[in-house]
Order: structure tokens, then sequence, then C-alpha cells
């Protein structure tokens, strides 16, 4: 309490001693700052990826509309396929990885794909993708859980500009889910 009160006095003295206190201010200021913007980054990048994962497992279950059995009249619908009098059921899990490699940039290399820098090295880089088809149960009825669904995972890493790469790169799993309902 007693150091909060003396730095307007410090600050209003002519004789230049408040030229380090400045100075600490300003690298302090600059540090929180950079920890801010660094923060910013982070969250973008990981929602971009979210948002391109998203767009991919969406275009992959609509992909799935020409073998989704319409029920009109009983109200539901699945991925079936007739067959031999019945009905069989019919999956298309689509091309994920190449619809985000085209949508954000990457580069597939040593089972990682990654958005290569400039300078070198990469700016985050995606692995261990996950995904995971549910039907709508055949002749189920008209409720949220008997949608046709997918859910998809993947893995990300983004390494620090902050820090001068002492610090370890920000992991995290970023989960989606689609789902296809008819509309008539």
């Amino acid at each position: 309490m007693r150091i909060m009160k003396g730095i307007p006095r410090v600050l209003r003295n002519k004789a230049g001693q408040s030229f380090p206190l400045t100075a600490a201010v300003t690298l302090s200021l600059l540090i929180v700052f950079s920890g801010i913007s660094e923060y910013l980054r982070l969250i973008i990048i990981a929602q971009g990826v979210r948002d391109a994962l998203q767009d991919a497992v969406t275009a992959a279950v609509t992909e799935n509309y020409d073998d989704v059995y319409h029920g009109v009249r009983e109200g539901y619908s699945g991925g079936y396929q007739p067959m031999a009098g019945d009905f069989e059921e019919s999956l298309d899990y689509g091309d994920i990885y190449r619809q985000l490699d085209r949508v954000l940039g990457l580069s597939n290399s040593g089972g990682y794909h990654a958005k290569p820098e400039s300078g070198g090295g990469h700016q985050f880089r995606i692995w261990g993708l996950s995904v995971s088809i549910r039907n709508a149960a055949f002749a189920a009825d008209d409720s949220a859980e008997n949608r046709f669904e997918a859910d998809a995972s993947v893995a990300l890493e983004v390494p620090l500009s902050f820090g001068g790469g002492t610090l370890p790169p920000m992991r995290t799993t970023v989960r989606v889910t689609a789902g296809y309902t008819p509309k008539f």
C-alpha cells in the first residue's frame, strides 16, 4: 500500500528517477499484451480447425443423402439401401482429411497434416482423425436420438511463438458432431 502511494510522487519527480519505473511498466505491459495476443492466436487457430472439421464432417454426412432411406410417411430416415427385398445398412465416410487439407492448406508429412510456415516449421498440425457414424435405426420413431449422425475428433498441436520456444506446444482434441435429418 505504501508503494502505491509513492508512485505518483515518483512520477512527478523531475530528477529522472522515474525512468527505471517507466521501463519496468513498459516491459510488463509488453509481456502482458504479448501473452494476450498469443492466447488469441491459439483461440483463432483452434476455432478455424474446428470450423473446417465441422464443414468436412457435414459434407461427409450429406454425401450419404443418396443412401438415406426416406420414410416420409413414417417420419424416419437412416443410411439404408434396398437389397434383395430387404434393406441393408449403407454408410459413406467420405475423405475428411482431403477436405481439411484443401480448406486449411495442409500438407501431409510423417503421419501429420501440417500448415507450413514460410520460414520453415509449421503453424499447426493435426493427426488422429476419428470418425464415428451413428445410423438411425430402421423404422425407428422420430426422436432426436434416432437421427443419422457423425462424430469426428482430431488432435491439434500449435507451437507457441511466445516464450522463445521454451514453452511446450498447445495440444488439444477438437470434436464436432453433424447430423442429417430429411426436410420432407
